[in-house]
């Protein structure tokens, strides 16, 4: 029987195409077998000193216990966490370069920072939630925050309130504080809370809203004093420090809110890789050595990856951008960008 052109052309396109997914297969095994096979990038969100940074370097050992890699650490601070967010995203997606990320690109699109948030991003790890304490200096009188309410209002433009930007946690606190207390605090922003607290002890703001693994060393040194917990229940380790729903029952509408602790990566990573992250993480800071680390800094231990992840992250950012609405702070509305109200 003869053989025309096209079937010719037929039979060499299949065959061109069971070659190429023959190849796909084997490279695709060949980097299940081999991830990692060198070191890797990791990228913090925020500055040296802050929450996120010492969360990040206090893991990582482990990690790289479990992976028989390197994790080459960078702080890329910036746009309350839009500059790392963008710098990631703008990798390839081969698992070599980890985000270690907080709560802030959840909001990013109410405020019109950033169109990414992190369903962009493969949760490989949530690690841990914090806790949100509002704090000045050892030395200065107030005692509680209506304190400063007080004397902001007694003496406006003159008590400064250290942020981290646009979207950052001490932005979202002092966007509630100025919804439930209408006071005219003027914010000074900083590239993070080490940054912020830093200019705190050295007079150059008054007070700020940090998460109280970033501020658990000068609160135990005493350099710094916590006048409220950002809270309407109570807070092992924190039971003398006052809840700020004593003094402004109507923080309550926000609450639950906080912080968080993730690593992520970009859409698209391959399965194998996203696996070996994710299997080496878990492993990592269910180590009794970080989980015992983590409570010490006042932060309640997560480790959760996967759907149960992803669903606290939905969970996270519905609270977090209809909170910003609420309080007249959202550029954009949550329900422009499809996020539903908790």
């Amino acid at each position: 029987m003869r053989t025309t052109k096209k079937t010719s052309l037929s039979t060499l396109l299949k065959g061109a195409a069971t070659t190429l997914l023959a190849g796909a297969l084997s490279l695709s095994s060949a980097f299940a077998a081999d991830f990692p096979d060198k070191d890797l990038q990791g990228v913090i969100m925020w500055g040296a000193g802050g929450a996120t940074d010492n969360v990040a370097r206090a893991l990582t050992p482990h990690v790289e216990k479990y992976l028989g890699k390197k994790i080459v650490l960078t702080n890329k601070s910036g746009g309350a966490g839009a500059i790392s967010t963008n710098y990631v995203f703008s990798r390839p997606a081969n698992g070599y370069t980890v985000l270690y990320g907080a709560e802030n690109p959840q909001i990013h699109g109410v405020l019109g920072l950033s169109k990414l948030d992190y369903s962009s991003f493969i949760p490989v790890n949530i690690i841990a939630s914090g806790t949100t304490v509002i704090v000045t200096r050892a030395d200065k009188e107030w005692k509680t925050v209506k304190d400063i309410v007080d004397d902001v209002k007694a003496h406006p433009d003159t008590i400064k309130m250290g942020t981290a930007g646009p979207g950052s946690l001490p932005f979202v606190v002092s966007s509630m504080l100025k919804t439930t207390t209408d006071m005219p605090v003027l914010t000074v922003p900083f590239d993070g809370e080490g940054p912020g607290m830093t200019a705190l002890e050295g007079g150059h703001i008054d007070f700020m809203a940090v998460g109280l693994t970033a501020a658990r060393e000068q609160l135990k040194a005493g350099r710094l004093k916590a006048l409220a917990v950002v809270s309407d229940t109570a807070v092992p380790g924190m039971e003398n420090v006052p809840l700020i729903t004593e003094d402004f029952p109507a923080f309550k509408k926000f609450l639950p809110w906080g912080p968080f602790y993730g690593i992520f990566v970009k859409q698209g990573t391959p399965e194998e890789a996203v696996k070996a992250l994710t299997d080496a993480f878990a492993k990592a800071v269910a180590e009794p050595q970080f989980q015992d680390f983590i409570k010490d800094f006042g932060a309640t231990p997560l480790n959760i990856h996967g759907d149960e992840a992803i669903q606290y992250l939905k969970h996270n950012q519905s609270v977090s951008a209809w909170l910003l609405q609420d309080a007249g702070a959202a550029k954009v509305s949550p329900e422009e960008l499809g996020i539903p109200r908790p």
